[in-house]
């Protein structure tokens, strides 16, 4: 097992990282969630292969769990089931000194984080991701969000958990469609910190448990500088910018977040070299990467992803941030306006 520590003052947590760690909740959560109620918010996919282990462990270190399901896919993450979710939570007469367990993919994590945060005016959160996506990213650093019809994760919070627990054996049972979408987002650390990883991606000769290690110490020292998105942690948006408004324009659970993320890195990349921003050949890699692990390079719809970019929310007055990469493991800020924006989408 590997760990972590996230120092962010007054709510440092630990990520605990290997596998089999679902059957050893008890000794590593335990003392988070004894003698407590545990709402174990979960969906329709991961409650049948992980909610029974998960509770009884839970039960062995003294807390009184119980669960909360919601349907799997991005159509969850929406005001109307967050508020369901609420409803149930307070039904079991939950008080501010019980915890919220998250148990599934990036979905359920900001769902579950987000309902944690406003329950009560906040109660304990332990983040257990079961996606590759949710492992290396969405679990770590404290975004909470739900989606609006208007863009994704528009209303939101940040919360940071108490601890987070990372059983690498979840992946055995991920189709492939989740792995690929997980693969996005190591690409992305990658791109903006870890070019070596990007070597090791490509030959294929890397092992798994490593790199969510790797991913999220990036995010945990990035986190711990900015905790607040209004500096260093933008990084961490490569290619959602645009990938957002892919998911906007085809709607959310039509493309996966992974697959819209590597056509947004492969949009702003291809803009960035050809205006001298990014070094030569920087795409071509990016572009190697994301067809070796399945991801689609491209968006014929760039019309639409005008209008859909427009409710981004890495907006300051009139400027938008947007990330780019200077070339391989170093990525940075580049602001520029609306009509910029609209030029890059356009490839222009």
């Amino acid at each position: 097992m590997r760990s972590l520590r996230v120092n962010i003052p007054e709510r440092e947590y630990d990520i605990y990282i290997g596998g089999g760690l679902l059957g050893r909740a008890a000794e590593l959560i335990g003392g988070l969630t004894a003698g407590k109620k545990a709402a174990v918010i979960t969906d329709s996919n991961v409650s049948p292969l992980y909610c029974g282990a998960l509770c009884r462990e839970l039960a062995l270190a003294g807390a009184r769990p119980f669960k909360v399901v919601v349907e799997a896919g991005e159509n969850s993450k929406s005001l109307d089931v967050f508020g369901r979710v609420c409803s149930e939570i307070m039904r079991n007469d939950f008080s501010r000194s019980d915890c919220v367990v998250a148990l599934g993919g990036g979905v359920v994590g900001d769902l579950a984080g987000f309902a944690a945060s406003t329950a009560l005016r906040g109660v304990r959160l332990i983040q257990i991701p079961t996606t590759l996506l949710s492992q290396v990213d969405s679990s770590v650093g404290g975004k909470t969000a739900v989606n609006l019809p208007e863009g994704k994760n528009l209303v939101g919070t940040f919360y940071q958990p108490s601890a987070v627990l990372i059983d690498t054996d979840t992946l055995k049972t991920l189709p492939g469609r989740e792995v690929s979408c997980g693969m996005a987002e190591i690409i992305k650390y990658a791109a903006i910190r870890d070019a070596k990883m990007g070597e090791e991606l490509l030959s294929g000769d890397y092992d798994i448990e490593d790199i969510i290690a790797r991913c999220c110490a990036i995010k945990a020292r990035i986190v711990e500088a900015d905790e607040r998105d209004t500096g260093e942690r933008m990084l961490l948006n490569f290619g959602h910018t645009i990938g957002h408004a892919v998911e906007n324009r085809l709607g959310y659970g039509t493309i996966s977040h992974g697959a819209a993320v590597a056509i947004g890195m492969c949009v702003i990349t291809e803009y960035a070299e050809r205006a001298g921003l990014t070094d030569s050949g920087t795409l071509a890699v990016i572009k190697r990467l994301c067809e070796k692990y399945g991801l689609p390079t491209a968006f014929d719809d760039r019309e639409g992803l005008i209008a859909a970019a427009g409710h981004d929310k890495k907006r300051s007055g009139d400027k938008i941030s947007v990330v780019l990469v200077r070339r391989m493991g170093e990525g940075y800020c580049y602001k520029t306006d609306k009509s910029g924006l609209e030029a890059i989408i356009r490839g222009e």
